[in-house]
């Protein structure tokens, strides 16, 4: 199943390009896409084409901040009907928590997870592109825009506590701390923001609550006939894998159906809860390995697993070796080789 994404994350992609002396249009036809999704911001394109054109675009432009340079025009309005949504919640928290459930009619190949520890919430950005694709222009628009939307509740003077990427810093900070601040780091455990948990409570004066039921009602009946349950579910396993509460029984109660409900969508689809979670599993895995800077207990964690020999044995079933074996560089044999 292809994972789309609303052609209106490309907005003010041409103005970039021509900034970098590419032709958009050119870059376009060599990534799959049609020129005329830069002017129907409703067309749903396929995400890994799109990530594609992105990362061709940085490389060839010699901008690394890319994507980041494209987030600072944005506006709710570029999320259509869920930017609606989202500026009609009585607060930032619902109005985060809404963006996370309906995420998917905008773009399915991202989702959001929000985590509060303490006085701190942090908002996890989660690609879902299969096969390891880069994502890194991908990632920073997207965390780009959310901060925009926090400034949009918050006031062009909030700060976030934290702005992380799990990738490796460019050789310079100039674009990401002129849009996101002095707070940005590099080699995280995870790319999103981290706030105050207060400032996610704070009454949004602007709230029009008719609207947004309004706006409630123009989405649920995209989000049915659009979605795939296989789709839908895995933006659940996202959320949940974590918390270690990624159980079929869990995903469909958060689905509002019965278990049964679930399994008999995804046979019909031609998968399994069980498939689904392996390959997020798999996915994932290889992200946090090509970053190379979480250790493994840490990554058996964030992958769901309650213990790391637990998270040793999916290892070696999925890949036929042992997850440290991935990590050794190249002609440096084990100790038992020897």
């Amino acid at each position: 199943m292809t994972t789309l994404v609303r052609s209106a994350s490309l907005t003010s992609f041409a103005e970039i390009a021509a900034q970098c002396r590419l032709d958009a249009r050119a870059l376009l036809a060599e990534a799959g896409l049609p020129a005329h999704c830069l002017g129907e911001p409703d067309l749903m394109v396929p995400a890994a084409a799109v990530m594609r054109l992105l990362e061709t675009a940085a490389e060839r432009g010699r901008e690394p901040a890319f994507g980041l340079r494209m987030a600072q025009s944005r506006r709710l309005s570029n999320l259509g009907p869920l930017g609606l949504l989202v500026r009609d919640e009585p607060t930032l928290r619902k109005a985060l928590e809404a963006l996370a459930t309906h995420l998917h009619v905008h773009n399915e190949a991202l989702a959001v997870r929000i985590e509060q520890v303490g006085n701190l919430v942090a908002l996890h950005l989660v690609p879902l592109v299969e096969g390891g694709a880069p994502v890194r222009q991908a990632i920073e628009l997207s965390v780009g825009v959310t901060f925009r939307v926090l400034r949009i509740f918050l006031g062009a003077d909030w700060r976030p506590r934290l702005v992380c990427f799990s990738h490796r810093a460019p050789r310079s900070l100039a674009v990401h701390r002129q849009v996101l601040g002095d707070a940005v780091e590099f080699g995280h455990e995870f790319c999103g923001i981290v706030c105050n948990a207060r400032d996610l409570d704070a009454p949004n004066p602007g709230a029009d609550p008719v609207m947004a039921r309004y706006a409630q009602r123009v989405l649920q009946p995209r989000a049915a006939s659009r979605t795939p349950m296989s789709d839908r579910v895995r933006q659940l396993v996202v959320v949940l894998l974590p918390r270690g509460h990624c159980r079929a029984d869990a995903v469909a109660q958060h689905l509002g159906v019965d278990r049964r409900t679930v399994t008999r969508h995804l046979a019909a689809e031609g998968t399994s809860f069980g498939a689904l979670v392996d390959a997020l599993r798999r996915d994932l895995l290889a992200r946090y390995l090509k970053e190379g800077s979480t250790p493994l207990r840490e990554i058996s964690a964030m992958l769901g697993f309650s213990a790391q020999s637990a998270f040793a044995r999916w290892h070696r079933q999925q890949f036929g070796m042992a997850a440290r074996e991935r990590l050794r560089p190249p002609g440096v044999k084990s100790v038992a080789n020897r």
